[in-house]
């Protein structure tokens, strides 16, 4: 439990991570209310708001849940393929392995060099991962406050360290950690001693190249969508936006909702973000999850789909496109013969009409808007 949080160790406003997540989970697996599935996949999850039933697959044994809500928090990644020998050189490391060794152990490096954007804002990841910044210069302040003497540069297309984090890169630069910003189609590059590397980096303020030896190289790797996530979105029918990380159903009246009602995401899953703000946004996502399980009764929308049994035939041409999951095709005795049909969910209908415009036999129509209501409007707008 505790996902990319379990990597951090230190915060830059002095706060230990530890301690409130260690926290967090005995709260979590203390809880008489709370069942923890770990070491699970899950295989399908059906239903809709109030209703989902999830199977997961553990130890080789397939588990049922019932809930009615759903929250993906999947979080994301580092990008793995990083290049400069990271993997093959202990002298490289990212970022968060950098924490991780200043939190096990003392780093002495005379010399440390940090390249920023090492994988984001390019052609196929064309946006910014937005910590990467305050995290190299959480880091070099750590190193700075342990070596003074340490000379640390940090080469960099531009720095965000936004918010209320401006005073940290000034903290920096007070303490004498160098930044150099290098264009961005003339990437820094580096050469590897035996027992020291060398970066070279172009200076467009000096409109030279320097050559900065180095003891420690530490990568800013972009942050990715994790493994799986197009499968959840396949499994959930969610949406993804072009860089694969989830899309919510409106950015200003709902970030926190999908489209699909007693559906919800928060943390990394929806977008590369600095930690408090996901857990502000995990909290707001209790919150909205809170007013569906609070409830006894959910009231539904009035315009959504219906069935016409004596028109439906059961060729079943509206199922897939439906994108609420919302239809099934059933099976029952009619006469003495079986007779096929398709069933709608009540509380997964958006009464979008995409089953209507398949339907080739006016089988399933949206209320309010039959066929016939529409031309009759259509008819009398053009007074015919």
């Amino acid at each position: 439990l505790g996902g990319n949080f379990r990597r951090v160790h230190y915060l830059s406003e002095g706060e230990n991570p530890r301690e409130i997540l260690d926290d967090l989970v005995e709260r979590t697996t203390n809880h008489p209310l709370v069942n923890v599935f770990t070491a699970s996949q899950i295989n399908s999850i059906e239903g809709s708001v109030g209703n989902f039933t999830t199977t997961l697959l553990q130890g080789g044994e397939e588990k049922q849940v019932e809930h009615g809500i759903v929250i993906v928090a999947i979080g994301a990644r580092p990008l793995a393929e990083v290049g400069y020998s990271h993997g093959e050189d202990p002298r490289v490391l990212t970022q968060l392995e950098l924490e991780e060794k200043l939190f096990s152990e003392d780093v002495e490096a005379a010399n440390v060099v940090m390249i920023q954007c090492v994988g984001p804002r390019d052609e196929e990841r064309p946006y910014c991962s937005r910590i990467c910044c305050q995290q190299a210069i959480k880091n070099a302040l750590e190193l700075k406050r342990r070596h003074p003497a340490a000379n640390i540069y940090i080469l960099h297309r531009d720095i965000r360290t936004y918010g209320f984090r401006e005073e940290y890169y000034t903290q920096a630069r007070e303490a004498g950690v160098k930044f150099i910003q290098y264009p961005d189609d003339r990437m820094p590059e580096v050469s590897r001693g035996e027992e020291r590397m060398s970066v070279r980096v172009f200076d467009p303020i000096l409109n030279a190249t320097l050559e900065i030896p180095a003891d420690l190289l530490i990568l800013a790797p972009a942050i990715v969508p994790r493994e799986g996530a197009e499968e959840l979105a396949k499994i959930l029918k969610l949406p993804l936006n072009r860089d694969q990380f989830f899309l919510e159903a409106h950015m200003k009246l709902r970030p926190l909702d999908f489209a699909s009602d007693g559906v919800f995401l928060c943390g990394l899953a929806h977008s590369p973000k600095e930690l408090s703000e996901s857990i502000c946004q995990a909290e707001g996502t209790a919150a909205r999850a809170a007013t569906i399980l609070s409830k006894d009764e959910i009231e539904l929308e009035a315009t959504i789909s219906e069935v016409v049994d004596a028109n439906c035939d059961g060729c079943a041409y509206c199922i897939d496109p439906c994108p609420y999951n919302a239809l099934t095709l059933i099976e029952y005795m009619r006469d003495g013969a079986i007779k096929k049909t398709v069933e709608r969910d009540a509380s997964a209908c958006k009464g979008c009409g995409v089953c209507m415009a398949t339907c080739p036999k006016q089988g399933i129509f949206v209320r309010n808007f039959r066929l016939e209501q529409i031309g009759a409007m259509v008819e009398a707008a053009l007074a015919v």
